[in-house]
């Protein structure tokens, strides 16, 4: 299927490849993009999508970790990865003449590393040690634990970095049996993005992967979660009470998904929103306050975050509280409407001009079965949300008060939870 600004094709063992052509350019991104996550973990195995991305650094059957590293030195490139909740990514960006050398690499660690024990058990104290850096930051680790508290029994709140416990015994047998388990060719999407040729790529992916497919592709059992409006707070000794006070959101593909954009942008989004202009400009009761949405394939999630003095935790949640009254009571100015709209056209023009960006609005879609609009539709869209709409998402969202809370700081005995509800 070709579409006006990107080109894919499904290779015979069930590899999407996605292209899109920047010609301008002289570099390429390439990312390997593999549907399976946190969420996908079993408890007794949380984590192992995130030990998989360490391990596929450290050696194949043909090069070491070093040499691999060397030689993306070599080609002045970037390697990296990331893991989420419903996807893993592995990508490269080099020069336009050094795909093909890129290409070769990233499958020979994609189809071929070895993951021996020793390197199991090496990697494994460096994810220990990531988790307990994340774990000690509590700007950090607010949001996980929102998560978990928001979907206290559902997939989506388990952290992609995995629970101690579990990282602190997984053998190498059983991340090479879930490697095999779900590293299918029908779980892979292939998207580059720079100045590259689409049918070469594809002709260069059918060349390197020419491994057997053809089994039914991951499929996950969706289900809602059920959101029981509760406050959590985490005694420890820090400076700032970390806040993040949230409820649902939209899944993926929701229609009103480009109205919870701009209604994100109105309520925390910029300094001149109205979370950042209430607490921090009039009220001087925070120095960092946002607010964030996150889309999954049946739900997602609205939180705000604050930084805040303790003794002002209370003073701030009941601001947050009130900027959401406001909008389902008053609703929003013109004004704040084409703000906001200008704020999120801008940043998305600004967030596509290099070929990293492009590949993984590519690969993301692909593999979250996401809709691939062109950049003039995505802004278009952007451009037809009216005040209604966002009155309408406004209500549907914030009216049960089915509000979650999560705070981390020196409380003591100290009694916060009532100022929620």
């Amino acid at each position: 299927m070709n579409t006006a600004h990107y080109q894919r094709t499904e290779n015979a063992n069930g590899i999407r490849v996605l292209t899109e052509s920047m010609p301008n350019l002289r570099s390429v991104t390439a990312g390997f993009w593999v549907g399976v996550g946190s969420r996908d973990e079993p408890l007794e195995l949380s984590g192992i999508s995130h030990f998989i991305e360490h391990l596929l650094f450290k050696g194949t059957e043909k090069r070491s970790a070093r040499g691999i590293a060397e030689e993306f030195d070599a080609m002045g490139g970037e390697l990296n990865a990331f893991s989420a909740k419903e996807y893993t990514c592995f990508y490269a960006k080099v020069l336009d003449e050094k795909v093909e050398k890129a290409l070769e690499i990233m499958v020979d660690m994609l189809l071929r590393s070895v993951m021996r024990p020793k390197d199991v058990d090496a990697e494994r104290k460096v994810i220990l040690e990531e988790i307990a850096m994340h774990e000690d930051s509590p700007d950090d680790i607010i949001h996980d634990l929102f998560v978990s508290a928001l979907w206290e029994s559902h997939p989506l709140g388990q952290s992609v970095l995995g629970n101690h416990n579990v990282i602190s015994t997984l053998s190498s047998e059983e991340i090479r049996a879930y490697f095999k388990r779900f590293y299918r060719p029908e779980n892979i999407v292939v998207a580059v993005a720079g100045n590259v040729e689409h049918e070469r790529v594809v002709e260069m992916v059918d060349e390197l992967m020419n491994i057997d497919g053809g089994g039914e592709r991951h499929r996950r059992h969706s289900v809602v979660p059920d959101i029981r409006p509760h406050t959590v707070v985490y005694d420890r000794p820090t400076e700032q009470a970390h806040i993040v006070l949230g409820t649902q959101g939209l899944p993926r593909n929701h229609p009103a998904r480009f109205s919870l954009a701009v209604l994100d942008n109105i309520l925390g989004g910029g300094m001149s929103s109205r979370l950042f202009q209430k607490v921090r400009e009039e009220r001087s009761l925070a120095y960092s306050i946002f607010s964030y949405h996150s889309m999954y394939v049946e739900t997602g999630l609205v939180a705000v975050y604050a930084g805040t003095n303790p003794e002002n935790a209370a003073a701030v949640m009941e601001l947050i509280k009130e900027e959401l009254d406001h909008i389902l009571e008053r609703g929003i100015t013109r004004e704040e409407l084409e703000r906001a709209k200008g704020h999120i056209k801008g940043s998305l023009v600004l967030s596509l001009e290099d070929s990293g960006s492009r590949m993984t609005r590519l690969g993301k879609a692909e593999v979250c079965g996401s809709e691939l609009l062109t950049l003039d539709g995505l802004l278009s869209k952007i451009d037809a949300v009216t005040t209604e709409d966002i009155l309408r998402l406004a209500g549907e969202l914030f009216s049960s008060r089915k509000l979650v809370a999560t705070v981390i700081g020196p409380f003591g005995d100290r009694e916060i939870q009532g100022h929620l509800f």
